[in-house]
């Protein structure tokens, strides 16, 4: 499968990433109806933000999320609309998960983001090395 890129009118990107939540105290509540209706949500939001969901797995206590997404959008956005939404539509769907987290926390503080691609830290350096013009040093990034 050929991994395609965004094109605007300005940009082409490709930006991909691994993002990893759990519930509060990892109470292991994504069962069910309530881990099938966590799944619809995170699709709606990722649908309605633009953002390509490449694999996701949705465990009793925490969410895998391998998404790709558009240069206008940043992590910790991307991440905050995902928690407090399906935070707040669980708990009003869900009126038990509102005795158990009380102050309407659902998620627990925090996430792990991790980029992802094809293209390695040696691939970067070799081609910005590639275009290295020896003759114009104030051009040269590089520190030597």
């Amino acid at each position: 499968m050929k991994k395609s890129q965004r094109t605007g009118s300005h940009t082409v990107s490709r930006l991909t990433c691994h993002i990893v939540w759990s519930t509060k105290y990892r109470y292991k509540v994504l069962k069910g109806d309530i881990k099938k209706r966590c799944r619809d949500l995170l699709i709606q939001i990722c649908e309605a933000e633009n953002i390509v969901i490449l694999k996701g797995v949705i465990s009793s206590d925490h969410v895998h999320m391998h998404i790709e997404y558009p240069p206008k959008l940043n992590i910790s956005t991307i991440v905050k609309q995902m928690k407090g939404r399906t935070s707040r539509k669980l708990q009003q769907e869900y009126p038990f998960l509102k005795k158990r987290y009380w102050g309407n926390h659902f998620w627990g503080v925090g996430y792990g983001a991790w980029s992802t691609g094809n293209i390695t830290d040696e691939m970067v350096n070799e081609y910005l090395e590639h275009h290295r013009n020896d003759n114009d040093s104030k051009s040269n990034f590089i520190l030597e």
